[in-house]
């Protein structure tokens, strides 16, 4: 299951208190400060599914910094927590300020740590010889965060129900969607990996979606990242071009921007049709002015042209 929208809260470790100590029975102060509460930062991963475990455990604290101590010695700072999110993921604040993860490898500070206390021997003077005060730490920043994800891959399948988008993806990569032969099958986005790059199967769109009908509005942004759209096409719809005219007025009414994405046509199920039949519709399709790629996942050759196209 993949898990593409969470809500968490995250919380800065607290500052350790100051200590109050004396050098013996009459010595001057030598109370030591409190330890920094840890940072929560936060850092991008390839594994798509890395948000699921927020499910679990939504609120997440850095550690403590330790109490200051005797002799000056200060407290032991709190150890900083990296949460690892999928690569595409927004953080979204609630005064709407957002982070995006665009890039690997590079952490990224959510919450800052609350800073210690100052111990008794900060306060000694030439007036206050003797201070029986230390400072409490402070407490770490705290934040609200929605976690939004929109998956980076680089070919999306998108299409109506039933286009045959789930069977395509097992057929050519290593995914394993569930598929059946009614109405959204596909509950959430599958995956699947074609010679090391993504392929994301998006759950069927269908008309009105962009307002919220059916289930493909919420993956609607899930298109926003993919570098080439694969617009699936059944041969055995009565009218195709009508079918494509369906999602590019979804898309559209999303983000006009989806528009300007790459995209070719795959007329799938073509072994269902006749000949005569199938160059029809593709004749029909023509009108798109987009690449057309008959395919079936019982033709191999057919398969096999959509791979080596792929790669390319």
């Amino acid at each position: 299951m993949l898990i593409d929208e969470v809500d968490i809260i995250v919380k800065g470790g607290h500052g350790g208190p100051g200590c109050v100590s004396f050098i013996g029975k009459h010595g001057g102060p030598d109370g030591g400060d409190g330890g920094k509460g840890g940072d929560v930062l936060v850092e991008a991963t390839t594994d798509l599914y890395a948000l699921n475990r927020f499910l679990a455990k939504s609120t997440l604290s850095a550690d403590n910094g330790t109490a200051g101590k005797s002799n000056q010695r200060s407290g032991e700072n709190g150890k900083d927590l990296t949460l690892i999110m999928p690569i595409g993921t927004f953080l979204i604040e609630e005064s709407g300020a957002e982070i995006e993860l665009n890039e690997l490898n590079k952490k990224i500070l959510l919450a800052k740590g609350g800073l210690g206390g100052r111990g008794n021997a900060f306060f000694k003077s030439s007036r206050n010889t003797t201070p029986k005060r230390a400072q409490p730490g402070l407490s770490g920043e705290e934040k609200k965060l929605s976690l939004k994800l929109k998956l980076i891959a680089d070919f999306g399948l998108i299409g109506l129900p039933n286009a045959g988008k789930s069977s395509l993806l097992n057929e050519i990569t290593n995914a394993e969607a569930k598929v059946g032969s009614y109405p959204f099958t596909t509950l959430e986005p599958n995956l699947g990996m074609l010679n090391g790059k993504i392929l994301a199967d998006i759950p069927g769109l269908i008309e009105g979606a962009s307002e919220g009908r059916g289930l493909g509005h919420r993956f609607l942004k899930h298109i926003e990242k993919v570098n080439l759209l694969l617009h699936l096409i059944s041969a055995e719809s009565i009218d195709p071009l009508n079918d494509y005219q369906v999602i590019q007025k979804e898309l559209k009414a999303y983000n006009l921007k989806l528009l300007e994405k790459e995209e070719i046509i795959l007329l799938t199920k073509s072994d269902l049709v006749e000949a005569k039949d199938l160059e029809k519709k593709l004749k029909s399709l023509a009108k798109t002015k987009k690449k057309i790629i008959p395919v079936s996942i019982h033709n191999w050759e057919s398969l096999q042209f959509l791979i080596k196209f792929l790669n390319q």
